[in-house]
């Protein structure tokens, strides 16, 4: 992938997953198809929540939360007030459940948010929040079909609560064939964010480096600092 096609800022590497909306990369949407098929036949509905995402999509989420417009979450998920936090405390409080534009992995076309609608309740709205897909939640048994087979068609979850600042996302999968090859480049990310209209972006850059080795596990060359 280009370094514009991994902070998604270009999406002509993808193709609709079936009939739309959702796209992937040709070989994630093929592998996903394959696994929705199989999954079909064990009795659950796998679909997709999203899947690519463009930068000016990440940026709007981002600005949302640090507005106060969307719901922004603490460590444990309980609500927060964003306009009674600091610049700093915002910033670590969205990144733990949502990437700075420009590094997020649906910018890949490789990753993918998924549920079963059919075990949602009628008139439910889905939350993406890990207790929807554990034991008693809506889509257990998606979830558990998931643990036991989604590695024979190469996805893997990216997001296991293992990486410090950042949560458990069991709704979260990545295609690993492909992936696993993909870096952030983050000589093009700062570009990005230099040019954008994010919120707290002159602390962001400042800090840049350190945001990204925790939250992503890259960092600026040298003569970037």
């Amino acid at each position: 992938m280009t370094p514009a096609q991994l902070v998604g800022l270009d999406d002509s590497h993808l193709i609709l997953l079936g009939a739309g909306p959702h796209r992937l990369t040709p070989e994630a949407a093929a592998a996903f198809t394959a696994m929705q098929q199989a999954a079909s036949a064990a009795g659950h509905n796998l679909q997709p929540a999203s899947s690519w995402r463009s930068f000016e999509r990440q940026l709007a989420i981002w600005n949302g939360k640090w507005r106060g417009e969307r719901p922004l979450l603490g460590a444990e998920g309980e609500p927060l007030d964003a306009m009674t936090l600091s610049d700093e405390q915002k910033i670590a409080a969205i990144l733990r459940w949502s990437a700075l534009p420009g590094t997020s992995r649906h910018h890949w076309g490789t990753d993918l948010d998924i549920y079963d609608p059919d075990c949602l309740p009628q008139g439910t709205r889905l939350q993406l929040e890990a207790w929807e897909y554990e034991p008693g939640g809506w889509f257990a048994g998606l979830g558990q079909w998931l643990h036991e087979n989604m590695a024979d068609f190469g996805f893997f979850l990216p997001y296991r609560g293992e990486r410090e600042g950042v949560a458990y996302e069991p709704w979260h999968l990545s295609f690993g064939p492909q992936s696993r090859q993909q870096q952030t480049d983050p000589v093009a990310l700062a570009k990005a964010l230099e040019m954008s209209d994010i919120e707290g972006k002159s602390l962001l850059l400042a800090q840049l480096n350190p945001l990204l080795e925790r939250y992503c596990s890259i960092s600026l060359p040298e003569e970037r600092l």
